[in-house]
């Protein structure tokens, strides 16, 4: 896991990307969170706290509000990342959520491969 996403794709200097991954129990949470810490490495995002917008920390929710871009990565059809992001007041952001590449909760185990397949799709949508 330690080579960079093949697109080398990063943010400018005036540009703050923020991830947050849904990390949740399921093994298709798992994936989110090592996808959205392979991003941080490859430089193409910086993962950031789902637990602090949910919590309404002032420094979190102000660091986000003035983020130039937000992803959201969800591992299931719930949704988790997507609507506390939505009920923190963010609204916007750009939204992966695994089911639409096919990944199924309890059906996808965290492979590199896998997770780099995430990582891909988030840094593609970072730069839409």
């Amino acid at each position: 896991m330690n080579q960079p996403c093949a697109c080398q794709c990063g943010p400018g200097p005036e540009e703050t990307r923020l991830v947050f991954p849904c990390s949740g129990a399921a093994d298709v949470g798992e994936v989110t969170d090592r996808a959205a810490r392979w991003m941080t490495r490859a430089g193409t995002g910086d993962m950031y706290c789902l637990a602090g917008i949910g919590g309404r920390v002032s420094g979190i929710m102000a660091s986000t509000a003035a983020a130039t871009k937000i992803l959201a990565i969800d591992g299931c059809v719930q949704e988790c990342a997507r609507k506390t992001l939505e009920q923190a007041g963010f609204t916007g952001f750009r939204h992966l959520k695994l089911d639409e590449l096919g990944l199924k909760k309890r059906h996808t185990p965290p492979t590199d491969e896998v997770i780099h397949r995430v990582a891909e799709a988030g840094a593609v949508l970072l730069n839409a």
